[in-house]
């Protein structure tokens, strides 16, 4: 059986590990157009801010091990175009500028996706960073000591953890945000506001609603980010404004949503019967919103993994995915939050009839040192009290938390179950009423 992958990265390292373990037989075949394999970008911030220096941390495989194990990995081969009625993939040699044809019985797309550039004068200049690849990244390092003021431009995830991390260096930084707070979308308003402060406190200098229109640009390189009403100076900026997949190639052959990412079912087919697909170039199947594009880690691991049994095996044995909850998390200074499931936003938006409720509670008992306020709030169906979502904001301590909330509503428990939840209890870790149980209990 011929499995032909095409990204190298997370979910199709996965699948192609995976696929082999599952079937010895398989002929594997990954083309990937980097030089690396199996990178995990989700480090590059805390890389930026030296909170290690070992690049290779980043890496959860070699080529070598892969070729070891068995995969014929094609490095530097970028994938042109796909003839899914032929089962053919025409790939380019990057290195030796020549196409080859490549068959398949069986083909996984996990080409990820692309920061997005806004289109303006000077945002290739040498002093502009996405923050993707490792290479891009470490020259942004190198030069970092010759950097004082550094401008961000995108209040998501890698905004936000880029700007605390240069903060935390000492940089002057200014986070230009489109919106009133950061990360909403992720957080309901509530949760946003408070990572806002959380931000402003670690040092960055925030700037809402304040959209980037262009740079200023001298003898090639970027001097000034300009709003509609201002220049914000810069020795260097950070383009943070969100990804857009790698499926162009695809030429609208696959079904999609509208940015272009690949709609997936349980399994990780696609439309096309033998194409499976992953990662940030494909969508999720969510629990409880239907199909979503959430580009996360977790999820390209977890679908390569799935897909890697699939690819292999007869349709009979095919693992299904169970179902996203777009949990994730973020620190920002010496605060952290954590989402899963719906937010209340999501929830109306897809006409869930909720209730929510909001509060602080201790993190642990007030004799035990440096006890402190933790927020949550629980998103639940305002009839059967069954808890949809829940969102958390506070010091450490309030993210693993969010791991038992994230059972919860998978489960499907409600907040009456939720309220007598057995969690562990001593001093150093919580009060005698679990703060998950407080908040569950004050659901009305």
């Amino acid at each position: 059986m011929e499995i032909l992958i095409i990204g190298g990265i997370a979910a199709g390292m996965s699948t192609a590990a995976k696929a082999l373990r599952t079937n010895k037989n398989a002929k594997v075949t990954v083309v990937e157009q980097e030089d690396y394999v199996s990178f995990g970008a989700c480090g590059l911030p805390y890389f930026i801010g030296g909170q290690f220096d070992d690049e290779n941390n980043m890496y959860a495989r070699t080529p070598k091990q892969m070729l070891d194990a068995g995969v014929n990995l094609l490095l530097k081969h970028r994938a042109e175009r796909i003839d899914f009625k032929n089962k053919q993939v025409i790939v380019k040699d990057l290195d030796k500028d020549k196409l080859k044809t490549l068959s398949y019985d069986r083909l996984m797309i996990a080409t990820g996706a692309s920061a997005i550039k806004p289109k303006m004068d000077g945002i290739e200049s040498k002093n502009v960073y996405t923050v993707t690849k490792p290479y891009i990244v470490r020259e942004l390092v190198k030069n970092l000591d010759s950097y004082k003021k550094v401008v961000v431009v995108g209040g998501g995830f890698i905004g936000v953890e880029v700007a605390e991390q240069l903060a935390h260096l000492n940089k002057e930084v200014d986070l230009l945000h489109s919106r009133e707070f950061i990360m909403e979308g992720v957080y309901d308003k509530e949760l946003s506001k408070l990572l806002t402060k959380a931000l402003i406190e670690s040092g960055v200098n925030f700037i809402p609603e304040s959209k980037a229109v262009g740079l200023k640009v001298e003898d090639g390189v970027v001097t000034g980010v300009k709003t509609k009403d201002h220049t914000y100076k810069a020795d260097a900026v950070i383009i943070a404004v969100g990804f857009k997949p790698n499926t162009k190639f695809l030429d609208n052959q696959l079904e999609s949503i509208d940015n272009g990412a690949i709609i997936i079912d349980k399994y990780g087919q696609t439309s096309i019967k033998d194409v499976f697909a992953a990662g940030d170039c494909a969508t999720i199947p969510h629990r409880l919103a239907g199909n979503e594009y959430i580009p996360l880690a977790t999820y390209a691991n977890k679908l390569g993994r799935i897909i890697g049994e699939n690819i292999v095996s007869d349709k009979e044995k095919w693992q299904q995915f169970n179902g996203a909850l777009g949990s994730s998390s973020i620190k920002v200074g010496a605060y952290e939050a954590v989402v899963t499931g719906l937010t209340e936003d999501l929830a109306n938006k897809f006409n869930y009839k909720v209730n929510t409720t909001l509060i602080q509670a201790n993190n642990h008992s007030n004799y035990y040192p440096n006890q402190e306020k933790i927020t949550i709030k629980l998103v639940y169906d305002k009839e059967t009290f069954v808890l949809y979502g829940a969102q958390i904001f506070g010091p450490s301590e309030a993210v693993l938390r969010g791991t038992g909330l994230s059972v919860a509503v998978y489960a499907g428990l409600t907040t009456k179950d939720l309220g007598f939840l057995d969690f562990a209890y001593s001093p150093p870790f919580a009060s005698t009423w679990e703060a998950i149980n407080i908040a569950a209990n004050t659901a009305k």
